[in-house]
């Protein structure tokens, strides 16, 4: 009965562990209870090696998926094989893993692809359920001979022959069945609790680290210090940045007794006054719409700019931001009144302004009537508060506010009086004074002293700036 077996292709179901055989009966063996497959399939993939071995207590299920004809068989009257009953053969497939049902030889078969399983066996019986029957194919012939002669030119070109058997139904669950669905996912989720690198994959996977934003900082150990600035003289006011930091303002005196400490080291007035320059510069660059607006093909647009100084140090540092702004191509306009002597520092600035393509003016009748694009007011002094007396000033000062343009104060000083022009930003330098309680916006502006500067006049300090110059304050 073993030699029956052969030919036929079968399916045999191993469990989750072992997975799912396809192949085509090679050899039974009854005394050692084994089942030979020759060039078998593994879940769908060809095996490497031609032949596999099965012992019965391995075997969960076995199917029938093409029982073939026994060739040269003789029995009694017309000399073909007897076709066998698949119900008993799915009864044995099941319940005795042991026996295996005796089947029928085909002529021919072919392996070379995985098996494709047709419509199921017309059975009433429970136990035969997975029983499969397919139509085997017409064999080819390929050796030229008559048959040869006669093949389409499709044939030629692309291989095998039109298969006749395409009206046959598809038996979709027979064939989802071969497919081990636990065993796939168990290998994709590493979860498998037949294989030790399956758990060494899962236990690394419950040690992995959460993902972090591209903002958030994986390397920090210990908790944010936001009063990093401590002063010995509190101005009163505190501010703070956007993020957080705590910047505390200094009175006046202090703040000028820091100023003098850096040029004793070296940081002289006009290194100051060219730092507050540049960054006053590009904080009104940005103001007037930076990239958007000051771009090579928008010379017919430049931005305007006034820039309303007195004959002090307030004013030397307005000049140089000025100076700065017509070597962008901005349209600079300097209000300077005229006096018969100045600080030195004034006059070094305007010799350096007078060589750009910027206007200077000493009248308010030649400031421009239209509205401008913006003024920058440096009218004020820390040292004389009898300015605002003078009729340049007050001049000025009524110009600026009948123009309606925004404002932008550079070193404003502390004063309790109503500021005579009103800024909508404003700009101190190192560290904030008490500035009065006004609509304006507080920014601050790195003037480059050094830590140990601060340091040697009481300041416990750690820069608030980081990538930048210029930074906003807010009211804390």
């Amino acid at each position: 009965m073993a030699t029956d077996w052969l030919g036929s292709v079968v399916s045999i179901n191993c469990g989750l562990t072992l997975g799912v055989y396809q192949g085509e009966v090679s050899s039974v063996d009854h005394a050692s209870q084994t089942i030979s497959l020759r060039q078998p399939y593994h879940n769908g993939v060809k095996c490497p090696v031609p032949e596999v071995t099965f012992s019965a207590m391995d075997i969960k299920e076995l199917k029938f998926l093409d029982i073939q004809n026994t060739v040269n068989k003789p029995t009694s009257g017309q000399g073909a094989a007897k076709e066998p009953s698949f119900t008993s053969a799915g009864r044995h497939g099941q319940n005795n893993r042991t026996t295996h049902p005796p089947v029928t030889s085909s002529s021919s078969h072919s392996s070379t692809a995985p098996i494709t399983i047709l419509r199921r066996a017309p059975t009433g019986s429970s136990n035969s359920r997975g029983m499969t029957q397919a139509t085997p194919k017409k064999n080819s012939v390929r050796n030229g001979g008559a048959g040869g002669m006669t093949k389409s030119k499709d044939d030629e070109c692309f291989g095998d022959g039109t298969d006749e058997d395409l009206d046959t139904d598809f038996d979709f669950e027979g064939n989802l069945a071969l497919f081990d669905k636990a065993a796939v996912f168990s290998q994709i989720d590493g979860t498998s609790s037949h294989s030790r690198r399956a758990q060494h994959h899962s236990t690394q996977a419950e040690q992995k680290p959460l993902s972090y934003r591209h903002d958030e900082n994986i390397l920090e150990a210990k908790p944010v210090t936001y009063r990093q600035i401590t002063v010995p003289q509190h101005g009163g006011k505190e501010y703070c940045t956007d993020s957080g930091l705590v910047v505390p303002s200094v009175p006046y005196e202090f703040h000028k007794r820091l100023l003098a400490t850096a040029e004793h080291w070296g940081l002289s007035l006009e290194r100051r006054l060219e730092t507050i320059g540049v960054c006053s510069s590009q904080m009104a660059l940005t103001l007037l719409g930076g990239p958007n607006r000051l771009t090579p093909k928008n010379v017919h647009q430049r931005p305007t700019v006034v820039l309303l100084c007195g004959p002090h140090l307030q004013g030397a540092q307005g000049i140089s931001c000025g100076r700065h702004l017509a070597n962008h191509e901005v349209e600079v306009i300097l209000f300077l009144p005229n006096f018969v002597k100045m600080q030195e520092a004034v006059t070094s600035e305007v010799n350096l302004y007078s060589r750009t393509s910027g206007k200077q003016v000493s009248s308010v009748k030649d400031l421009p009537a239209s509205p401008v694009d913006l003024l920058i007011n440096c009218l004020d002094c820390h040292e004389n508060s009898l300015l605002r007396e003078q009729p340049w000033y007050q001049s000025a000062a009524d110009w600026a506010n009948q123009n309606r343009a925004p404002v932008l104060s550079i070193d404003p000083p502390v004063s309790e009086q109503h500021q005579t022009v009103e800024a909508k930003w404003t700009l101190s330098l190192g560290l904030p004074l008490p500035l009065a309680e006004t609509g304006s916006r507080v920014y601050l502006c790195d003037i480059g002293i050094p830590k140990l500067v601060f340091q040697e006049v009481g300041i416990k300090y750690h820069s608030p700036f980081g990538c930048k110059f210029v930074i906003p304050l807010h009211s804390a």
